[in-house]
């Protein structure tokens, strides 16, 4: 009766063996590794500690100890370990619970293939028994010895061998001496317990135990043994790799999260291949902080400093805001959009709030190019001119009839060109250019370029009341350099499997902004405006020669710094602030306070070959002679009155008739556009 019971348990069991898919004996969760543009690894996220290797890469000394601890009849049984069963069922049976177990290599790597396994139950005991059973059939001893190897846990957050043999000495697996071997073979039954890390003395118990049990069992020598014990056990371990962070690896996990599915982040085991450059990007944060810390020491400078706060930190507390002074960056590649750098902070471990990404903040007057491409397109030349005067009652729609902002320097000029109200960032030209242009094609401006971020549509759009931050507004100024397109910004470049198939691949996406022509005559004026303007200094304090355009922005009350400029083949913003607002510093103009770090940035950066970009050749021009008043072709009659001047300018937007002000035969007639003909671009290029 007792054998026929026992038929039909073993008939049941085996049945239920059957329900597993032993393929998910080798599919082990492993860390997914980050890597910068040129192969450098950024970190690792997702999965599981670990890294898998082959059963010959792993030291023989291990594989002798690995038996002698766990199984010495491994090779002899096919699964299951009677006599070791039958031992270990005297024990239980007398304690009446699990005290002892009697599981084989293959029976463990059945528990810890499968979740449902881990419990200390009799049906848990039968089930694992015939899944090794079932596990012995189907695949050899050495495979099940490497799937055992590479799954089994060696310590909090530490998975395989060959992480153990790093994070404990220091070395690849294949490398562990003897004493090295048993020590980590002891741990397998107790890992966190005996950790060498924690309980030195407990691990060389462990590791005594394993020696002389390889004696034991003939696998070495009494003279080896005595070696290995006398051997000095030196830790030079690498840490364990936590789930590591950073802004730029924030972002890079924000995206796997869309990409991926559940299981494919569960699994890990891939390679991201990013558009970062991580020589670049450690190099911004340790710019920024540099730069900031000077700023700490100005006179005036009346906020906490980071130095402070370093000094009365836990190192583990993290905050959403930080008393002292922050600020944040963003480099893109202008030919593709992918992101080189991006620096979310000064310290991610204090706070991880990426101000890079998700901070939004008013960008003051890195927004007027934006205006004044509003008004070229409206009609407005680089040569109209602007009135410079105090705003008068009632001129600006839309706002109080008592809102006169001034200008940085306190003075007003009168009639100005239009390209000096942008290189000099006259506040009183700017809103004028942006009252000609209309309020709703400077948002719409705007909004093709991504910046407008929910903010009211008011004539203080004009001059800064815009919401941003570094990410978007490098994003919004790539479109000068891209003649007049704008690329979407990414990170992820590719992603790669364990088979190293490309799963993910980005692509190139791009969207309209601006029209080639007012791209390029904005790019001229923020070309002057780095050569002569408030941001000249990068010429010459900098050293920075690149031919590039950008613009300072200064908000209100000096409360946000910006600098966003481009070359040909990047465009990088920087923000500099309090994360709780305020006055940073008295007279904390983006020229003295972002202008640096983006100097700093942008001149590694050429160190590093990012010099230019694709070759994009200026669209055709026509030089032409326009009125100051009008904006249009000048006549005779304004030759006389002394307002035309010559310029040139892209085909597109030379204007379409003769001055309608002034007096002379062409006036009010239609003009010949430049290159409207394929006999007068022919014709053109004869002569």
């Amino acid at each position: 009766m007792g054998f026929l019971t026992g038929a039909v348990v073993l008939g049941v069991y085996s049945q239920l063996a059957k329900g597993y898919d032993l393929a998910e004996l080798g599919e082990m969760p492993e860390r997914t590794v980050v890597l910068d543009s040129k192969g450098q690894v950024m970190g690792r996220l997702h999965g599981e500690d670990r890294i898998v290797i082959s059963l010959a890469e792993v030291s023989p000394w291990f594989i002798k100890a690995l038996l002698a601890r766990e199984d010495t009849r491994f090779y002899r049984h096919s699964g299951i370990d009677f006599i070791g069963v039958l031992r270990a069922m005297i024990r239980n049976l007398r304690d009446g619970r699990i005290v002892q177990g009697a599981s084989t290599l293959t029976m463990q790597l059945a528990r810890n293939s499968y979740p449902d396994l881990d419990d200390r139950s009799f049906h848990r005991k039968l089930l694992e028994m015939m899944l090794a059973r079932r596990i012995e059939k189907a695949i050899g001893k050495d495979q099940i010895l490497e799937h055992y190897i590479n799954r089994i846990f060696f310590g909090p957050g530490l998975w395989g061998i060959q992480r153990a043999s790093q994070v404990y000495f220091g070395k690849h697996a294949s490398q562990l001496t003897l004493s090295e071997a048993a020590l980590i073979a002891g741990l397998i039954r107790s890992p966190s317990r005996f950790s060498p890390f924690r309980n030195f003395n407990g691990a060389i118990k462990e590791r005594d135990d394993v020696l002389k049990r390889l004696v034991e069992v003939k696998a070495i020598t009494k003279e080896e043994e005595l070696g290995a014990r006398y051997e000095e056990v030196i830790l030079r371990g690498q840490p364990a790799f936590q789930n590591q962070g950073g802004y730029a690896l924030d972002i890079v996990k924000r995206d796997l999260d869309l990409i991926l599915e559940d299981r494919e982040l569960r699994e890990g085991g891939l390679r991201v291949i990013t558009t970062l450059d991580k020589e670049l990007n450690d190099a911004a944060e340790v710019f920024l902080d540099k730069r900031l810390r000077e700023v700490e020491k100005l006179p005036g400078y009346a906020h906490p400093t980071k130095a402070g706060y370093d000094a009365g930190w836990d190192m583990v507390s993290a905050v959403l805001e930080t008393p002292y002074l922050q600020g944040a960056t963003a480099v893109l590649n202008n030919d593709t959009g992918g992101v080189l750098a991006l620096v979310g902070g000064r310290d991610y471990r204090q706070s991880k709030f990426n101000r890079a990404t998700h901070g939004s903040r008013q960008i003051g007057s890195t927004v007027k190019p934006f205006v004044y491409a509003a008004g070229i397109e409206a009609g407005l030349m680089p040569g109209t001119l602007i009135s410079d005067d105090p705003l008068k009652p009632g001129e600006i729609a839309g706002v109080e009839a008592t809102w006169n902002p001034g200008n940085s320097d306190g003075r007003f000029t009168g009639m100005q060109p239009l390209t000096l109200g942008l290189v000099q960032s006259r506040n009183t030209m700017t809103i004028r250019v942006g009252n000609q242009a209309g309020l709703d094609r400077v948002m719409a401006t705007l909004g093709a370029v991504g910046l407008p971020g929910g903010q009211k549509s008011t004539p203080q759009v004009f001059i800064g009341n815009v919401s941003g931050n570094a990410y978007q507004v490098a994003a919004a100024y790539s479109a000068f350099p891209n003649d007049g397109l704008r690329k979407r910004p990414y990170l992820i470049d590719q992603i790669v499997d364990k088979r190293g198939q490309v799963i993910f691949r980005a692509g190139v996406m791009e969207v309209d902004t601006l029209s080639p022509g007012v791209a390029q005559v904005i790019r001229r004026m923020l070309g002057q405006v780095m050569d002569q303007g408030s941001a000249s200094v990068l010429r010459s304090e900098y050293g920075f020669k690149e031919a590039a355009g950008g613009k300072t922005g200064t908000t209100n009350n000096y409360r946000d710094a910006w600098f966003a400029g481009y070359t040909s083949g990047l465009t990088t913003a920087v923000w500099v602030g309090l994360d709780r607002g305020g006055t940073i510093v008295d007279e904390g103009y983006g020229s003295k306070l972002a202008l640096p770090i983006w100097g700093d940035v942008m001149n590694k950066a050429m160190a590093l070959g990012y010099a230019s970009g694709k070759n994009r050749p200026e669209a055709p021009t026509s030089r032409v002679a326009l009125c100051r008043h009008s904006s249009e072709l000048a006549t005779e009659g304004c030759h006389a009155a002394g307002c035309a001047y010559e310029d040139e300018l892209p085909y597109e937007l030379v204007p379409g008739v003769f001055c309608r002000q002034h007096g002379g035969d062409e006036a009010g007639k239609e003009a010949e556009k430049p290159g409207s003909s394929v006999w007068q671009r022919m014709r053109r290029w004869f002569e």
